[in-house]
């Protein structure tokens, strides 16, 4: 029994590294809290989630039956089916009028997947990347899990909440930077860079020396102009994109990288390590999904018409101080007005008004306390039922 206790008592000694104390993904606590309060009965609206409503495409989801009823799902090459691939090299001159050659792409688990990838092929221990705040949480969660040092670069308001090149080249003569990742449109503004910004910050990268990376996982959900991909203004930019938003299938964890051709054996090899190789059957459902626009298009008219009625009805409650929603499906607003503590604001929103949101502290340590994000990627009547309840709450 001694033996025992002493067992015992050094396993509950053991504590984690310090790479492995990242700050917690807040959206994802707030999912976590969501569903645990539906699971009692409470009638919970889900604005929190950066997750689509609707379902994979039919021809995603029927490709995948198939694959399932042949009686065999194996491994793939590291970097994807080729077929896979070559679709996608097919997409982007389709979407785009980029030629790309299939074999720079690279499948991936998601583009969370894609992130470690190409930050492991990109970046040493110590070296310093740029990214916007408001942001993606997991950018910073990422690279400084891997020993990567991460600079901010707060948007402002006459710019529309984009990063410039001017932003980046006094950042950079301040402190060499070694990479710049950026996404337009953004997660959690929606905001959308302009082509025109975009190309400068690629040009200048480039110029630099410093490694661009364009996170696209929005491309296909704007509203008033389409976003153009940041290899069409060059050749070394690093492109991470998933079928998690567009196409609808964020649980089948599908995503890819089109890389600079210098990378793409590193890519390979880390691939080869870190997963073998991404699940077979997503990637036949993700070929597939290609199949599957007309559906796509008619979920993001859903998400139009979403987005459409929070214009109208948020300066209504109070809640009319957001950034431009250029793209994706969210809305990020100032709530100044009626909290220092977006925390406190949205436990309180969550438990006392049945809707789920995302704090801002999420997005941006040093501002977000005074922000909240709401997605509409759900269904019309859930956003129309969170608006209702948002102002019997706030008593508008």
């Amino acid at each position: 029994m001694a033996t025992e206790r002493r067992a015992e008592q050094q396993i509950q000694a053991i504590s984690p590294s310090m790479r492995s104390r990242v700050a917690p993904f807040l959206a994802m606590e707030t999912f976590k809290e969501a569903a645990r309060l539906a699971d009692t009965g409470r009638s919970i609206v889900r604005l929190e989630a950066g997750e689509p409503g609707a379902p994979a495409p039919r021809p995603a989801r029927e490709a995948a039956r198939r694959l399932i009823e042949s009686g065999r799902i194996g491994y793939t090459q590291a970097l994807g089916l080729p077929s896979l691939r070559a679709r996608i090299a097919r997409h982007y001159r389709d979407a785009y009028g980029v030629s790309i050659d299939a074999d720079r792409i690279a499948v991936t688990t998601g583009s969370s997947g894609g992130f470690v990838l190409s930050f492991l092929a990109l970046f040493e221990a110590g070296a310093r990347v740029a990214i916007a705040a408001p942001g993606y949480p997991a950018y910073r969660n990422i690279l400084e899990a891997l020993g990567i040092e991460v600079v901010t670069i707060a948007t402002r308001a006459e710019n529309r909440h984009a990063v410039t090149a001017a932003d980046i080249e006094t950042l950079h003569a301040q402190t060499p930077l070694d990479g710049v990742l950026l996404m337009s449109p953004g997660n959690p503004t929606g905001t959308m860079m302009s082509d025109q910004s975009l190309a400068e910050v690629a040009r200048l990268c480039d110029r630099l020396g410093v490694r661009f990376v364009s996170d696209e996982i929005y491309h296909g959900l704007t509203y008033d102009r389409p976003a153009q991909t940041a290899l069409a203004y060059s050749d070394h930019a690093i492109v991470v994109n998933s079928f998690s938003k567009y196409f609808c299938m964020t649980g089948w964890r599908i995503g890819w990288l089109v890389l600079p051709p210098s990378l793409v054996s590193t890519v390979e090899r880390l691939s080869q390590s870190f997963a073998i190789s991404a699940p077979a059957i997503s990637q036949v459902a993700a070929e597939a999904a290609f199949d599957g626009m007309e559906e796509l298009e008619a979920v993001k008219a859903s998400y139009a018409r979403n987005r459409a009625m929070l214009a109208q009805e948020l300066p209504a409650i109070g809640l009319g101080d957001y950034s431009p929603i250029d793209g994706a499906f969210y809305v990020y607003v100032d709530v100044s007005r009626l909290t220092n503590d977006s925390m406190e604001f949205c436990k309180r929103m969550l438990h006392e008004a049945g809707v789920a949101a995302t704090p801002g502290l999420d997005f941006d340590r040093e501002r977000g306390a005074h922000a909240v994000r709401f997605s509409f990627a759900g269904a019309e009547n859930d956003v129309a039922e969170g608006v209702k309840r948002l102002r019997a709450w706030l008593g508008r």
